[in-house]
């Protein structure tokens, strides 16, 4: 870089930048990878204190681009994200600092700064009777900003959908580094902004003539699945009929690209008071469509499911949730598993399937689960209502989600001289394609001789698959795109789409035109350049990513 990191340091501090700037080899080793199988070295790390040291980072990369075209600004809070979107050879902006805070909150909304933890958010939500329902299996670790970001969804979007339903209002960071309140418009009112004659108003006037333009063409490219984090979401943001402009809903997702978030109001729902859980152990798959459509047709809160490795590997390295539970809940945990030890001495199932209802009361929630239970009786799936028939209460059930969502963090920590690879991990099909699909996807797995995991969605059909690799043995390396190629075109010909929850970054990015097609894709690098037209957010990633710059900075060593 032209401007070398004392000189850079010197400049910041002078605009009035009041937080830490850490250019030290531990910070940008420690920043330089995210839960991605990518690495990129950044110059510095940037910690800002509020707002307005934002707007300086902004500002100052703003002013100094053209003398230094490789400066850019990526945003990162807890960094883990699995597409490889929190990392960059420039500065890395730590949110999740002092960016952390709870502004407001009540039952039905709530302010937060996007550095705050989602687990610290939730215990306030809890007080009120509330939750924010589209959080990932990543609960434990992620920050509402990353939420917000990746437009995030999990076990609950069956039931509520993504994070794009529930941010009514935002304050964003501008190219222009000036801070401003983001949030739906009414014809006259969007007129009035595109009047402005600012670069406010210029992103509001370029974005509408865009999608004006392209209109039937954007709302023909929506993927026709229940979920979607790929793009940028421009069907969302003009609605001809309602005449909403919802500038909103091309941030959300966008993974930084186009500007910082600072300020979320999130809407939020009344938390259910009563679930409970019914599991399905199924020897084989041959009848899991018309089992997947009888369940759906019962409204189901949440239905997940995770296969036999995911299992396999549970029960390979259970002293490792000593660490995670703590002495008592692991103890929990084991005499809550005694029943499950039986099952298994019949056999390891193909897939075990979590069905969860919620209710106002027990006596809800249990008919619930009962009539559901009696229609599934001619499928002749093992069952268990929350661990014991006799009692469909919660509590018992505990211990299946926490294999569900614990499974990702003991592939990353436990499995010896393999590293995930998050590179098929995401795709969503409509789930009457299963039946199909599932084997056709193992026979790729097995043809690349990939251990992998698949764990997933059921009731939308979307699924993580994490593979474990030695990514830095050349042999390894060399799967890598001809097996995304295979999952990718096999995911496109059942029409659906390359990412459910994870988003694009640099992993998938680079097949965005393999979904969409060169036109939309073009229209997408034209939304990032209304936005943003220098390139100073989060460059080569999402619409601007390539397979050649994403694949040579694949890690390679661990």
């Amino acid at each position: 870089m032209i401007i070398f990191m004392k000189e850079l340091k010197e400049k910041l501090q002078n605009t009035g930048f009041k937080g830490e700037l850490d250019d030290s080899a531990e910070a940008k080793e420690l920043y330089s990878h995210d839960a991605s199988m990518f690495e990129i070295m950044p110059e510095i790390v940037a910690k800002p204190q509020n707002a307005d040291d934002v707007t300086r980072l902004v500002k100052f990369v703003a002013d100094n681009k053209k003398a230094n075209p490789e400066l850019s600004l990526t945003a990162r809070s807890a960094g883990t994200d699995m597409s490889g979107a929190a990392i960059n050879d420039s500065i890395i902006v730590d949110f999740n600092a002092h960016l952390n805070k709870l502004i407001k909150i009540d039952a039905k909304s709530a302010v937060v700064q996007p550095g705050m933890f989602f687990r610290d958010f939730d215990v306030e939500t809890i007080k009120f009777d509330a939750m924010l329902p589209s959080y990932p299996a990543s609960r434990d670790l992620c920050t509402v900003g990353g939420m917000v970001n990746n437009n995030s969804g999990g076990e609950k979007s069956l039931e509520f959908g993504k994070t794009d339903l529930y941010v009514p209002e935002l304050k964003f960071v501008f190219a222009d580094g000036i801070e401003r309140v983001v949030k739906p418009l009414t014809k006259a009112q969007l007129a009035a902004k595109m009047g402005q004659g600012d670069f406010e108003g210029r992103v509001y006037k370029e974005l509408y003539e865009l999608i004006e333009a392209n209109y039937d063409k954007i709302q023909a490219a929506k993927p026709h699945v229940s979920k979607d984090s790929t793009g940028y979401h421009l069907w969302n943001v003009w609605n001809r009929e309602t005449e909403i402009f919802d500038l909103t809903q091309a941030i959300i997702g966008a993974q930084g690209t186009l500007g910082f978030v600072t300020e979320t109001n999130f809407k939020l729902v009344p938390r259910p008071e009563h679930s409970g859980l019914l599991v399905l152990f199924l020897r084989d798959i041959d009848g899991l469509g018309e089992l997947i459509k009888t369940v759906v047709a019962h409204n189901p809160a949440t239905f997940e499911g995770f296969d036999d490795q995911t299992l396999i590997l549970a029960i390979k390295f259970m002293p490792s949730f000593l660490s995670f539970l703590g002495p008592v809940k692991f103890i929990h945990l084991l005499l809550t598993l005694i029943p499950e030890g039986f099952q298994m001495l019949k056999g390891i199932p193909k897939l075990v399937l979590m069905v969860e209802f919620t209710g106002a009361t027990e006596e809800e929630v249990r008919a619930k689960i009962k009539a559901l239970h009696k229609e599934l009786g001619p499928h002749r799936a093992r069952y268990e209502i929350n661990g014991f028939e006799e009692d469909p209460t919660e509590g018992s059930s505990e211990k299946f989600w926490i294999l569900r969502r614990r499974s990702f963090q003991l592939l990353r920590s436990k499995v010896k001289d393999k590293h995930t690879a998050p590179f098929i991990d995401d795709f969503i099909i409509n789930p009457e394609h299963l039946p199909e699909f599932l084997p056709k996807i193992r026979t790729i797995i097995k043809k690349y001789k990939l251990f992998a995991t698949i764990a997933g969605h059921m009731g939308d059909g979307n699924f993580h698959i994490i593979p474990l690799m030695k990514l830095e043995d050349p042999n390894d390396r060399a799967k890598l795109e001809p097996a995304m190629k295979e999952v990718n075109n096999l995911v496109l010909e059942y029409g659906g789409s390359l990412s459910g929850e994870h988003n694009d970054g640099l992993v998938r990015g680079p097949w965005l035109q393999a979904q969409y097609g060169k036109e939309i894709v073009d229209l997408f690098k034209k939304t990032k350049d209304i936005f943003d037209p220098e390139h100073i957010f989060n460059p080569n990633k999402k619409a601007y990513a390539t397979w050649d710059y994403s694949f040579s900075h694949i890690r390679d060593h661990f």
